[in-house]
């Protein structure tokens, strides 16, 4: 692909769409963010690129703005990386998660048909839509039993990408993520949870961090990684799906722990267990093969699970260190 050519990001305010902007930025494209309501909004985690991205309305819900957009902007690449992401609310609205995940892959495969069947597309799936599967870790090919509405949307978006590219030819491709973090991950997830309540324990604004699980099993990798991945997709001659994952099993206790030696502090003494945060076992660990996306991608994870964890507590120690109040005995 040309260094001149244009991208859209929809999701372009999220961690992950933050990261793919910057990358694409650093790599020559003309770099196109879908956004609802008016420019002037927030940009969110991209909003230090806003004077180097070009911003388009559309609408997850609404198929005509986002065949709207597709034809303004004419992308070489898009990149499909908004919808829900917070599993837990798919309960509360399973009808709008399926219309906001599988009818927005929908309307861009079909807005990509009619206004130019070159450009390529990536589509974030999820490790999700494995659910109860027979075996982990999961490669590309595991059979599928979803248990949560988002990740039967999920399941069904990935599986319209793979008949509109057999039927249609158009090069469009399903990444399968796993969990992936940074310093940008919205506070509700564990590990931004986990990061902050390290940092402000550090700084003493709190005292303890109450977690549920702590032999729940992730996958977890850095966000910048994945996206690096995501865009190798697309430089493929031939459109195929990937899992783009560690392959590395870790509970959450592993997890906490790493995060609470960054700051020298000894896991044991502030970790609580909430039952109200408990969660029934999951049957099958939730882990992907990433061995596909290593052999015929090239890709490589740059950012090791303690560099991650590293990086999270410390952002999370600077942006809480106004805060802090004074340590006794400091001048």
């Amino acid at each position: 692909m040309s260094t001149a050519s244009t991208a859209l990001i929809t999701g372009i305010t999220g961690q992950d769409g933050s990261f793919l902007a910057e990358l694409l930025l650093e790599r020559g494209y003309g770099v196109a963010g879908l956004v609802r309501g008016g420019g002037e909004r927030s940009l969110g985690c991209s909003e230090h690129l806003r004077e180097q991205i070009e911003l388009v309305h559309g609408d997850l819900l609404d198929p005509d703005s986002l065949r709207r957009a597709i034809a303004q902007v004419r992308p070489a690449e898009i990149y499909h990386l908004a919808g829900p992401s917070f599993v837990p609310a798919s309960w509360q609205r399973p009808g709008e998660t399926l219309s906001a995940i599988t009818g927005s892959v929908a309307a861009i495969l079909e807005a990509v048909r009619e206004a130019d069947p070159r450009a390529r597309v990536f589509a974030a799936a999820s490790g999700a839509i494995f659910g109860d599967a027979d075996e982990s870790p999961q490669r590309e090919d595991t059979p599928c039993r979803p248990t949560t509405p988002y990740a039967v949307a999920k399941l069904a978006a990935h599986e319209l990408v793979g008949v509109m590219r057999a039927h249609e030819g158009l090069h469009a491709s399903s990444g399968i993520l796993y969990n992936h973090e940074s310093e940008r991950r919205p506070e509700q997830f564990v590990t931004r949870r986990i990061s902050r309540a390290v940092a402000a324990i550090a700084l003493g604004l709190q005292d303890e961090l109450a977690l549920g699980s702590l032999d729940a099993v992730r996958d977890w990798s850095f966000a910048g990684d994945i996206m690096r991945g995501a865009w190798l997709m697309l430089q493929q001659d031939e459109a195929e799906d990937y899992v783009l994952a560690s392959g590395v099993p870790r509970t959450v206790a592993e997890l906490a722990r790493t995060a609470f030696a960054c700051v020298d502090l000894d896991f044991e003494r502030y970790v609580r267990i909430d039952p109200a945060l408990v969660r029934s076992p999951e049957a099958t660990p939730s882990v992907g093969d990433p061995s596909r996306a290593r052999e015929q991608l090239g890709w490589e994870p740059q950012v090791s699970f303690e560099e991650l964890v590293d990086r999270m507590v410390q952002a999370d120690m600077r942006s809480l260190q106004g805060a802090a109040r004074p340590v006794q005995g400091s001048p």
